[in-house]
């Protein structure tokens, strides 16, 4: 079974502003570009059963699609980095989904997520980069941001065991509702009716 985990999708032109990011560091190992997301949630492998019972209760999720931005470059692990990132400013909707996709997990029966939700993008993975190239990389960049986009869905993503960074595939799709009555709804272009014909 692939393993599974919960995530937001970044746009082509803010992945495209991401990819301005890739090089100048040796040792890193670049992310593809198609394969950019923010997790929500890792799942990790399940089975068949357990997956599908995920998919039924993701599926009633009700909440407003958001807007939020990519804004600042990071790393982790302090003293031997092994990856860096891009991070996402403050959306308490965004919170409010991953908390609830959170709750969803653990009454099915997983054991809750040990790391503390810090939502970002990751952008290489690090085998043998030096500590000081990596600050550097990171001190020529600081002032990373895209323009804010508006967050449609959230999807349910597979990867095979690989050593991380894709391919990942949608499994399922699972659409926000357009926010009521807030300022950037009302920017909005009227959308067609669908039609039942």
């Amino acid at each position: 079974m692939p393993r599974l985990f919960t995530a937001l999708e970044i746009p082509r032109n803010a992945a495209m502003s991401l990819s301005l990011l890739r090089g100048g560091l040796p040792g890193a190992r670049w992310i593809d570009v198609e394969n950019y997301h923010i997790t929500l949630r890792f799942i990790g492998d399940v089975d068949g059963r357990t997956a599908d019972e995920i998919v039924e209760r993701l599926d009633r999720i009700d909440r407003p699609e958001f807007q939020f931005r990519l804004e600042g470059i990071g790393s982790f692990g302090s003293k031997k980095p092994h990856s860096v990132w891009a991070g996402v400013s403050q959306s308490p909707e965004m919170y409010a989904l991953q908390a609830e996709i959170e709750r969803i997990c653990q009454r099915i029966g997983l054991p809750p997520d040990p790391r503390k939700f810090m939502p970002h993008v990751t952008l290489a993975r690090l085998k043998s980069s030096r500590l000081d190239d990596v600050v550097q990389y990171l001190a020529g960049r600081g002032n990373f941001h895209t323009t804010t986009f508006t967050a449609p869905r959230f999807v349910l993503l597979s990867s095979r065991e690989s050593v991380g960074g894709g391919p990942y595939l949608t499994e399922e799709v699972f659409p926000l509702h357009e926010a009521r009555s807030t300022p950037s709804a009302s920017s909005r272009l009227p959308q067609p009716a669908k039609s039942l014909v």
